[in-house]
């Protein structure tokens, strides 16, 4: 197993690791190294790595596209496909076996409440999402990525592929606490929730990596922004980001760009040497265009109770919704009541809707100065106050 480093020059710095032993690679230690590409083994490398290291992990497996023969547009022109050796497999038990392997090695490296994408296409990764279940992950989405310019079915015998599917997994069941930047997502939204189906185009015109001859340096190369908006909804500034089958270095160079690490594993020597030479290139964004946003999750917790207590809203007061349909008046205890219904602000602001659920913060509002003031801006002025004591 080779390591390769990728930095800022155009030569990066190479250190020759050992075997130790045939099929087996030396560990790398108890700290798994960062801004590296490991030249080897996808699983015998992942397995040279310690445990619980990596903070999310965007994989791109073989597809297993049991391509018969060659394909063709109407003009006889030949389709530059996915031939490649990596990408054939006698038989889909062969198939599942190195998924199952390359699964298991990669669920080992994670970070309790890390994450994985899966990418794939009808071809594998029904079998992928099946085994990653058997294997203990815990599914959180599927995601659509819907080509915008995709391939023509040249045949004309099926509908054009268009998309592919992403499977996003947690650890286990357990990881409560994985990374989601739901805010962030929805303010780049034009605060709307950010949706499971994502409209983007294939890689292509100079994002393209191409050799001398014009010939595509690797036939399934990745859009940056795809790999983009899984760091973005999925991992913050300095995370570690494991890309088990690193080919043409995309997740390198977009981990770069967001300031995130990466940690590489690729056996193809001329994708590694195409990889390492586009991420030297790549230039950090500034520190605060990518800098982590304050999520609500991480704000310390204010009990309506603490809005009366400090006289925010008075005992007796009355709550009401933005179109003043509903009224709901304090108790001194922090509780409100709608005619003889108690109940906290969420409870009663669910009942006076007629539905099972209510975020009463941004559902109730209190007159001031002949205006309507959400009960939420107040919690922020109280939780500015916490967070300038505890300066």
């Amino acid at each position: 197993m080779r390591l390769s480093r990728a930095g800022a020059t155009a030569q990066p710095v190479q250190l020759q690791v050992l075997r130790t032993g045939k099929g087996s690679a030396r560990r790398l230690g108890a700290v798994a190294p960062r801004d590296l590409i490991l030249v080897g083994d996808c699983v015998e490398t992942l397995n040279s790595l310690p445990a619980e290291c990596a903070d999310l992990v965007f994989a791109d497996p073989p597809y297993n596209l049991q391509l018969e023969r060659a394909l063709s547009r109407p003009d006889q022109s030949l389709v530059d496909a996915v031939d490649d050796d990596w990408d054939k497999f006698a038989s889909f038990a062969d198939y599942d076996s190195f998924t199952r392997a390359w699964l298991a090695a990669t669920r080992r490296v994670m970070k309790r409440d890390a994450t994985i994408f899966v990418i794939g296409s009808y071809h594998n990764i029904f079998r992928v999402g099946a085994i990653m279940q058997d294997l203990g992950f815990w599914i959180l989405n599927d995601i659509v990525w819907r080509k915008s310019n995709p391939m023509p079915n040249f045949r004309g015998r099926r509908f054009t592929n268009a998309h592919e599917t992403l499977i996003w997994a947690a650890r286990s069941a357990e990881a409560k606490k994985y990374t989601f930047n739901y805010e962030a997502l929805k303010a780049g939204n034009e605060d709307c929730q950010a949706r499971s189906d994502w409209l983007l185009p294939i890689c292509s015109g100079g994002e393209r990596l191409k050799d001398s001859s014009g010939r595509k340096t690797h036939p399934t190369q990745k859009p940056e922004a795809l790999l983009a908006r899984i760091m973005l909804a999925a991992s913050n500034p300095g995370d570690l980001v494991l890309d088990p089958f690193f080919g043409s270095g995309t997740t390198g160079a977009v981990a770069r760009r967001l300031r995130r690490a990466y940690l590489g594993i690729e056996r193809d020597a001329g994708y590694v040497r195409a990889a390492e030479a586009r991420i030297a290139a790549v230039q950090p964004l500034a520190e605060q265009a990518v800098a982590a946003a304050p999520t609500r999750r991480g704000e310390p917790r204010v009990a309506f109770l603490s809005l009366v207590e400090s006289g925010l809203v008075g005992a007796g007061e009355a709550l009401v919704d933005a179109q003043r349909r509903h009224r709901a008046i304090v108790r001194p205890d922090g509780a409100v009541s709608l005619g003889a219904i108690v109940g906290s602000i969420h409870k009663i602001g669910a009942l006076a809707q007629g539905l099972p659920a209510c975020n009463g913060w941004t559902f109730w509002h209190v007159e001031r100065d002949g205006r309507l003031t959400p009960i939420d801006d107040m919690r922020a002025s109280i939780r500015a106050t916490m967070r300038a004591a505890a300066e």
